[in-house]
């Protein structure tokens, strides 16, 4: 029997998707299996790692219905996942707890600590600060969702777990060792460990880095590009997922990364914004790039280590779910013409432009006139104002291209009325493929066609899914001068009520 499918998994942080992706890349069968998350105390975030190996069971037994022949037609297995998640396991890759996952922000008390100093220059010691960018091109981030932080955190708090630990994996990473039995992690996932040196020829884990986190250098796993194999699936891997033992599992990517070539947007200096739980401005570029101010730079992709911009915002999509969770009534109202209220989207705390996991969400100027519409449309503003906030730092960017034009992938790229307002508030044409929530799938397959002699490489894969772009938000110049003005109220609701956040979280925090 022909092998003539991949089977590409993108691991989010509510549900795994696993797509059935054929020679020309196009996603041929698709099912995704959701999963919770749990928040045990303030600024917690975990994930039980077998719930994700149970959402891809579910979700191969369901494309086995599908396509009843996939265990002979597959091809490869590549995997892309949510990032900065750490999970101990023990020798047998057993879970020693739960994950924590990006949105765990129990560490930032410990990243503050770490990475403090005199002179400070945003809220780092400006020594250990200047090192961190030499060797890595940034730094830890003060919020505490980096991996090394809460690696500490798990040192210091759960001893007994930290030394059984065999080693501490990202989410790809424990998917990995399960389906191979090898421990192998990429260099965008090591990247963002801030450990890792990134300097041309010097490529690998550092030493220094590892020693000023107090951590061990054996319980981080091998940086391996993203095209090669770790392993087959192994007998046990393959008869609990139904498929044949042996078959090629590759390294993938981060959902970051994948998001990219999964946009077709791969030329250097090419954007595009991902829009999902949370959401990010992404491209490649022809060298480093950072903004130490504002929080962002370009990290190491996993294909010979071009470099990748990310400037992420904690809470896009997340707001808007939010909302319809809280109203009683999803029933849409009609617009008054009223204004709406200025929301904030800080529901997570935020990381661009502003690293600080003490901000928080809010409605500013609430009436009693203002209904259901009026919020739905101040969350939808918010997250647009929020993402403008990012996107003017990062659009001027040396070698940035098409700042006209920015392709929105994920979820959140199926609200015509988000993209409108982004299109809007950004004053660029807001480009939507027929399929974004595949973005991640697509990625991650376009890395197993390269590894598998499909294509060329990763790149020539990327560039079929240009074509898929159909549907543009242009521009309306009435709502971009409204938007102009919003933006400058939300700078200033910034300036005033971020030092109240921050009082409020502390004193939280004493409690």
């Amino acid at each position: 029997m022909k092998q003539d499918i991949i089977i590409a998994v993108d691991v989010g942080t509510s549900s795994l998707k696993v797509g059935l992706v054929g020679p020309d890349l196009d996603v041929l069968h698709s099912a995704d299996h959701a999963y919770p998350v749990s928040y045990p105390a303030a600024g917690f975030a975990e994930q039980d790692p077998l719930d994700w190996w149970l959402a891809l069971r579910l979700a191969l037994a369901k494309l086995s219905d599908s396509c009843p022949d996939l265990r002979g037609r597959a091809a490869g297995m590549v995997f892309a996942s949510q990032m900065c998640g750490v999970v101990a396991v023990d020798r047998e890759g057993q879970p020693l707890r739960p994950c924590m996952i990006w949105l765990d922000k129990r560490a930032a008390p410990i990243a503050r600590e770490v990475m403090d100093g005199f002179p400070k220059v945003f809220g780092y010691g400006l020594l250990k600060l200047l090192s961190s960018i030499r060797l890595t091109n940034g730094a830890p981030s003060l919020n505490g969702m980096d991996p090394p932080a809460k690696m500490l955190w798990l040192k210091r708090h759960e001893p007994k777990v930290y030394e059984r630990a065999w080693k501490l994996l990202d989410v790809k990473d424990w998917l990995l060792l399960r389906a191979t039995g090898h421990a192998a992690t990429t260099a965008d996932l090591a990247n963002v460990t801030w450990m890792m040196d990134t300097r041309k020829g010097r490529e690998g884990w550092s030493d220094t880095l590892v020693a000023r986190f107090g951590l061990r250098r054996d319980l981080l796993p091998d940086i391996v590009e993203g095209t090669a194999s770790p392993g087959g699936l192994t007998a046990a891997a393959a008869a609990e997922l139904g498929l044949s033992a042996g078959l090629p599992v590759y390294a993938g990517a981060g959902d970051v990364c994948a998001a990219a070539i999964g946009s077709g947007a791969v030329e250097d200096g090419e954007l595009h914004i991902s829009l999902g739980t949370s959401s990010w401005i992404s491209g490649f570029y022809p060298g480093r790039r950072l903004s130490a101010s504002e929080g962002y730079a370009t990290i190491l992709s996993p294909f010979a280590n071009r470099p990748l911009l990310i400037a992420t915002q904690e809470s896009a999509c997340s707001c808007i779910d939010w909302l319809d969770q809280v109203m009683d009534d999803e029933a849409d109202e009609t617009p008054t013409g009223l204004t709406p209220p200025l929301f904030l989207p800080w529901l997570a705390g935020e990381r661009v432009p502003v690293d600080d996991n003490r901000l928080r969400g809010g409605f500013l100027g609430l009436s009693l006139q203002h209904g259901r519409a009026s919020l739905r449309q101040a969350v939808i503003e918010g997250v647009a104002l929020n993402t403008r906030w990012a996107w003017q730092s990062v659009a001027k960017q040396k070698g940035t291209k098409h700042a006209h034009l920015l392709r929105a992938v994920g979820g959140g790229a199926l609200n015509a009325r988000l993209c409108q307002a982004l299109a809007d508030c950004l004053g660029v044409d807001i480009a939507v493929s027929r399929d974004p929530r595949n973005a991640g799938v697509r990625g991650a397959a376009a890395i197993a066609a390269a590894a598998l002699g499909w294509r060329a490489s990763v790149w020539e894969a990327a560039k079929s899914f240009e074509r898929s772009s159909e549907t543009v938000y242009r521009p309306d110049r009435t709502r971009q001068a409204y938007y102009d003005g919003r933006f400058r109220l939300f700078l200033d609701a910034y300036k005033r009520n971020a030092p109240w956040f921050r009082t409020a979280f502390e004193a939280s925090s004493d409690d």
